[in-house]
């Protein structure tokens, strides 16, 4: 089937001023225009949908994982009637934290005719997970991030020389909750337990895994940056609910307790029957930023997409801990660390393997085997710039009446309720709350 070479990129970011968006989702959903060889246009559909759009029949639409959150999809019912009217169309999704609220997401690929899944479910079982749901698309693996121009340019700019670095062993993890299973609590599991073991052994220890000690942006690159060796898990949880037994159990038992239910709790019933059933586990981002950084890893065992190898491009760690001993000695070694760095850096980084470039070059060939044309006709490239442009018209007022009521809402809480509550109690009048 010959199709036009447009595509058009369906994301979802908040709009509100206050938002604090995530590098890593803005880098990816900029990849796609960044590039690929097709010209691709880009529409948050947090501002709604542009009626203007209904005149226009992309060779390809792209669902980014950011419109699928937990349980909520951000697709209002214009995008979704335009989805269901767009059978020509190429469509490709991509999905992230698949462990959970599955059959939402299988429905939504087979009803609106998506054709190709990008997903995180390793290789070896994605037929047990995709092709046993969505029988009709095909389902390809990626990992949840790349290898950023920025991330390489703050490396350059941040990353101390070896002897200039202060922490011998940094880390930032965060505890997560239960109901995500037994492989989540690795994340802050790691760092607590190896900063007790480690504690007076004279090494320099910056080890926190509370949401309070997380650090962002530029203060986390300067982080980085001095730090020699850093601790590091498998990217994902170890289950997936195929048939959402697991979270609609732990809502049961939450409601029921009042409180929320422990692992143990959890694992005692449907959690218990799916943990370890089909790992959700990936290479991940925090491993391409240390590799970035020549930042030494200790990570748990596992598999990383088998892009990392033991003793090649990290220290493996036993998850009971037991070859402490063993890591702590080729921690202290510093031409094994300068060894192990150097060719995390070469298979990672300098290899463009893991690239952006390297990744959308993946959906070029999707884009190309689906049968999109190599060239956009005038035509084709006004109707889109077209009913983009009148979009952008309606999402701006959309904006400006948005933060003006939120404007309006701040004084009216923060400034004249304080004043209207003085003046009250100053005249001696009745106070609602009191």
């Amino acid at each position: 089937m010959s199709r036009p070479g447009t595509v058009l990129l369906l994301y979802h970011r908040p709009t509100h001023f206050w938002y604090k968006d995530a590098a890593t989702v803005r880098e990816h959903i900029g990849s796609f225009a960044r590039h690929s060889r097709y010209p691709v246009w880009a529409l948050n559909t947090d501002f709604g949908f542009p009626p203007a759009l209904d005149a226009v029949h992309p060779g390809a639409v792209i669902l980014h994982y950011s419109m699928f959150g937990s349980g909520e999809y951000r697709l209002d019912d214009g995008f979704l009637a335009w989805l269901r009217d767009r059978p020509d169309a190429l469509k490709i999704a991509f999905f992230q934290d698949e462990y959970y609220f599955c059959h939402k997401r299988f429905d939504f690929v087979n009803e609106y005719g998506v054709d190709v899944v990008f997903t995180h479910v390793s290789p070896q079982y994605i037929a047990d997970v995709w092709g046993r749901y969505t029988p009709n698309a095909r389902a390809l693996f990626n990992i949840p991030g790349y290898v950023d121009d920025d991330m390489v340019a703050a490396a350059r700019k941040y990353a101390r020389p070896e002897e200039e670095r202060d922490i011998d062993v940094g880390y930032r993890g965060r505890p997560l909750p239960a109901h995500m299973g037994a492989g989540s609590q690795e994340k802050s599991y790691i760092g607590e337990r190896f900063k007790e073991l480690a504690s007076g052994t004279g090494l320099r220890l910056d080890i926190e895994t509370s949401i309070k000690s997380r650090i962002y942006d530029d203060a986390w690159h300067r982080f980085l940056g001095r730090t020699r060796v850093t601790l590091g898990v498998e990217s994902g949880v170890s289950f997936i609910d195929l048939e959402d037994e697991c979270h609609a159990e732990y809502l049961r038992l939450r409601t029921a307790q009042g409180r929320e239910p422990t692992l143990e709790e959890l694992q005692s019933g449907a959690l218990g029957r799916w943990d370890g059933n089909i790992p959700y586990r990936t290479l991940g981002p925090r491993h391409l930023e240390a590799a970035a950084f020549r930042v030494c890893q200790v990570l748990f065992e596992g598999e990383y997409s088998g892009a990392l190898q033991p003793m090649v491009h990290y220290i493996p760690l036993k998850k009971d801990f037991s070859n402490f001993d063993e890591v702590m000695a080729a921690i202290r070694d510093r031409d094994l660390r300068r060894r192990i760095v150097d060719r995390a850096y070469e298979d990672l980084i300098a290899s463009g393997r893991f690239s952006y470039a390297a990744f959308i070059s993946t959906v070029d060939a999707e884009l190309q085997a689906g049968g999109l044309s190599e060239t956009v006709t005038v035509g084709e490239r006004r109707a889109l710039d077209t009913a983009l442009r009148k979009g952008r018209l309606h999402r701006r007022a959309r904006r400006w009446v948005e933060r003006s009521v939120a404007l309006w809402s701040y004084l009216l809480y923060r400034v004249v309720a304080p004043i209207s509550l003085r003046v009250r109690r100053r005249l001696g009048l009745p106070i609602p709350s009191e």
